[in-house]
């Protein structure tokens, strides 16, 4: 029975369609043109590398595509027991016409052929949009993108601000911003009014949310403006070579400021908190970054207090920090759990942090899930995935346990994939 009332359940939220609000997709250029695209995805590359095949051997910039895509599917049963191995196998089945239900090194002619005559159609890119069942996705845009040549009523401008907070010492990011704002930032006030014309453009081009990655260690705090004028001086003044304290202070004092211009564009502020960049020096590109179990959301206190008008989508690195963040969404209206982030974007750790959350945190305020895809092709295989999980947890903990129907179950799942992400991201005009 409970199998049964599984799928059923995921048939139907198999009919909901996705507004994706976290992707990097390239507007432009959504979708793959080979197969090198797909399996350059950094996920099959780091485990083909953490399988045993040397960096060189898989990013080589001489590397020709056919050649990348043999290599890597060479070492493939080495990945056939990972989830990003049944991405791949739903992929080439779905979308490219793959019939086998394994997949190895003897398939490469066969999947490179398949990609050829699929990819090189004109309408690829809207024959994956569709059976992706996607409405719109959310972008990764750099701060100084001029959000041209696309349509930003289906792919939605996310401001992206990491530069902006951690790097404004270096001067190639602080000319930049000088060329997308026609602002030089001499002092606070300036670069006060730079930030504030970035939200000007991206808001006038249908942007509706700003996002930032962030390290453990950091806690944002607010700076008095003598404070601020001075990290801002120094750095200007030395740029990399200032004290590390100053740097800091001008990163509390930006982000703080980018927090005060999403309360008044009435912006939600993704924060994806967690990361350390470049702990595996070693590794692929993409590949070298790790999550640090010491970070704590009691660093983003202050923030959370200071800003209750502004939502919060939060992502955390790690499952061990599913129940702070479950936590925090209960407490605080203005906190919403967002999604499964990275290395814990596995069904184990998926099932265990979404259970959680669905037995603790308002139901209004929950974003279940967004791909994090670079390549239109990864949105079907990753919701799928998800919604496997989802319909085991609703058929399971709802209807068998709670006595729920199927129809109550459904709508928890259309409201957390879909109902919120239209709500909290202005597609609507009430707020969690």
């Amino acid at each position: 029975m409970s199998q049964q009332l599984r799928e059923r359940i995921f048939q139907q939220l198999q009919t909901i369609r996705l507004i994706d609000p976290h992707t990097h997709i390239v507007a432009q250029d959504p979708a793959s043109h080979t197969l090198a695209d797909i399996l350059g995805y950094h996920y099959y590359t780091e485990l083909v590398h953490s399988a045993g095949v040397p960096r060189e051997q898989i990013e080589g910039e001489a590397l020709e595509p056919y050649e990348r895509v043999r290599r890597l599917l060479s070492r493939f049963p080495d990945l056939s027991n990972t989830v990003q191995y049944s991405w791949f196998v739903e992929i080439a089945r779905e979308l490219l016409g793959f019939e086998g239900e394994q997949i190895t090194a003897g398939d490469t002619d066969t999947l490179w052929q398949l990609a050829e005559e699929r990819m090189q159609a004109p309408d690829w890119p809207q024959t994956v949009w569709q059976k992706s069942q996607l409405d719109a996705v959310f972008l990764t845009n750099a701060f100084d993108d001029p959000l041209e040549g696309f349509d930003t009523s289906r792919f939605i401008p996310c401001l992206r601000t990491d530069d902006l907070v951690f790097h404004l010492d270096q001067a190639q990011v602080r000319q930049r911003l000088e060329e997308a704002t026609g602002r030089s930032v001499q002092d606070t006030a300036s670069l006060r009014d730079a930030l504030g014309a970035l939200f000007t453009h991206f808001a006038a081009k249908n942007g509706r949310a700003c996002a930032i990655s962030l390290p453990p260690d950091f806690a944002p705090t607010r700076l008095s403006q003598n404070r601020a004028e001075t990290a801002l001086g120094d750095v200007l003044r030395y740029g990399p070579e200032a004290p590390d304290i100053q740097k800091r202070a001008l990163a509390h004092f930006v982000f703080w400021t980018l927090a005060e211009y999403c309360r008044e564009f009435h912006w939600p502020f993704d924060l994806m908190i967690g990361v350390n960049r470049r702990v595996y020096e070693g590794g692929v590109y993409q590949g070298q970054d790790l999550f640090d179990s010491r970070v704590s959301l009691i660093q983003y206190r202050e923030l959370f207090n200071a800003f209750p008008q502004v939502i919060f989508p939060i992502s955390v690195l790690a499952s061990v920090t599913n129940q702070e963040l479950a936590s925090y969404a209960w407490i605080f209206p203005n906190v919403v759990t967002h999604g499964h982030w990275w290395y814990s974007n596995t069904p184990a750790f998926i099932e265990h942090d979404a259970a959680v959350r669905l037995e603790a945190v308002p139901r209004n305020k929950q974003i279940g899930y967004y791909s994090d895809m670079y390549k239109l092709e990864f949105a079907l295989p990753k919701f799928n995935m998800y919604k496997r999980i989802l319909a085991k947890i609703l058929a399971e903990r709802f209807v068998i346990e709670r006595k729920w129907s199927e129809e109550q179950a459904v709508e928890l799942g259309r409201q957390i994939l879909r109902t919120n992400v239209e709500r909290i991201f202005g597609f609507a005009s009430e707020h969690p």
